[in-house]
């Protein structure tokens, strides 16, 4: 099982650390919520729990609870901007349907 960044996630990531002055790397984990069932939550670390697996993708590491794990191996996290909007965007193969938003996704 792994998780992975694209360079371009990879360099947000990286340059939101660097200007937060701390942190181990960034989050991602999955919440019940949303229209399809569950969300994705990001937040940025700055200290391991003991259920964490650690993934390094690009000099960057993305860190998964092991119980959001079954749900997100495999994905991909991107960063894009498309005219006046940025964000992440999520390649979960494990998503059999996602709402309209891309928020949130159902397995």
């Amino acid at each position: 099982m792994s998780l992975s960044l694209t360079p371009a996630a990879a360099q947000h990531v990286a340059r939101s650390l660097a200007k937060r002055g701390r942190g181990l790397g960034l989050r991602l984990a999955v919440k019940t919520s949303g229209c399809s069932g569950f969300a994705y939550a990001l937040e940025f670390v700055d200290a391991l729990n003991a259920d964490d697996q650690c993934f390094e993708s690009h000099g960057t590491t993305l860190i998964v609870d092991a119980k959001s794990l079954p749900m997100l191996a495999g994905t991909e996290l991107d960063f894009v901007r498309e005219g006046l909007n940025e964000g992440f965007k999520f390649h979960n193969p494990n998503a059999k349907a996602q709402c309209g938003c891309g928020e949130s996704f159902a397995v």
